[in-house]
């Protein structure tokens, strides 16, 4: 199985312009109704210019911890690929000490770690409020970093790449793990419906790594819409 860099380079060798993540979001507040879809072209986009601003601002390397405390959505996802990019370690549990600490929630963020506040809305061009020293403001400032990326280091096959519910997986076991997990059809359009954060990720890896694609539900819906959602988004599995 390849590491989940190889899995991006080689989805889009293949087909950059085709739909990978298609986001509906379900959850009450400012992004309700939102729809987001992603090819993976525009993905390779926003993991390189995450990948550059961890590298650049924060000299995030191999082996480094970068938790990941943000809810189940698109935008976790490019933040985990660009960790991996610069072959960090991917935490969720928060069990590790961390050297950056991303997340859509200020109770997160701390003055003793550097900190990223990710905005939720696709057009969010600012958090709307001051932030602590040291936090970045995502939908402010990421979009001044490069849209090409190349790693200054490589992490090793045995190097640590998740930590999710207690467990941890190196990089040349990740994939493969996620893999045996999900399960998915060469191909496969996976349908989600109010995943968790190791849900979507895991999905993200099995099946981008089959050539196919997600189709995402944050948050409650009602087994009508979700059936014309699926019908229309052409679902084959989940």
């Amino acid at each position: 199985m390849p590491t989940p860099p190889e899995v991006l380079t080689a989805l889009n060798a293949r087909d950059s312009a085709a739909p990978r993540i298609t986001c509906y979001d379900d959850e009450p507040g400012p992004t309700a109704g939102e729809r987001v879809e992603l090819s993976g072209r525009v993905l390779g986009t926003w993991v390189s210019k995450a990948g550059n601003a961890l590298q650049e601002e924060w000299d995030v390397e191999p082996d480094d911890v970068v938790r990941l405390a943000l809810r189940p959505h698109w935008r976790l996802l490019y933040w985990a690929w660009a960790a991996w990019s610069v072959g960090a370690h991917v935490d969720l549990d928060g069990s590790r000490t961390a050297a950056l600490v991303v997340t859509d929630d200020v109770a997160h963020l701390s003055d003793d770690v550097p900190g990223v506040l990710v905005t939720r809305g696709a057009l969010a061009r600012s958090a709307g409020h001051s932030l602590p020293e040291g936090v970045m403001d995502e939908a402010a400032d990421l979009a001044s970093f490069g849209d090409d990326f190349d790693p200054w280091q490589e992490p090793e096959d045995t190097s640590p790449a998740l930590t999710v519910d207690g467990t941890t997986t190196s990089y040349a076991e990740v994939v493969a793990e996620a893999d045996a997990a999900v399960d998915p059809a060469p191909g496969a359009r996976l349908q989600l419906v109010d995943p968790s954060a190791a849900e979507i990720l895991r999905a993200a890896l099995a099946v981008w790594a089959r050539d196919g694609s997600l189709v995402v539900h944050l948050g409650a819906v009602d087994a009508d819409a979700l059936a014309r959602r699926a019908a229309s988004e052409g679902v084959t599995a989940g």
